[in-house]
């Protein structure tokens, strides 16, 4: 299984920016040998292609944690089941349970705080998007 630990600080630095919606960090993630980090990005973002690619190129532990973030049960239990205790413990902190923001901080992990925020931001984003009555589809 893969984790976000594995990856160096300049990297995820990079992944924590391309969820901005900043391509150039998308790109760099992309053409460096980090295309699962681009496309967990994108999913983390709502794009639905991203996340099958991840289940199809071999990282369904990224695309399980970007439905995680989004609070789908049975995503959450996947990651306990398959002893995924450090995304497990991301997505819960992005779904603002105090223990996980507060394992991060006791454990001095400031670069995963600040991916934390970021996410948070993006969740409330999507959240003010979908009760937005001007950006509801009218079929």
């Amino acid at each position: 299984m893969h984790c976000l630990t594995d990856y160096d600080t300049k990297v995820l630095i990079a992944f924590n920016l391309s969820m901005n919606g900043d391509k150039r960090f998308a790109d760099f993630l992309l053409n460096n040998g980090f295309p699962e980090l681009a496309a967990l990005s994108a999913a983390i973002n709502s794009d639905t292609d991203a996340l099958q690619w991840l289940l199809d190129n071999g990282y369904p532990e990224f695309a399980i944690l970007s439905n995680a973030i989004d609070n789908e049960e049975h995503a959450i239990v996947w990651l306990d089941k398959h002893n995924c205790e450090f995304l497990s413990t991301i997505a819960a902190a992005c779904r603002k349970d105090d223990e996980a923001i507060k394992w991060f901080a006791d454990n001095g992990l400031d670069l995963f705080i600040i991916m934390i925020r970021n996410i948070h931001q993006i969740l409330l984003h999507q959240a003010w998007d979908s009760s937005d009555v001007h950006k509801r589809r009218r079929s």
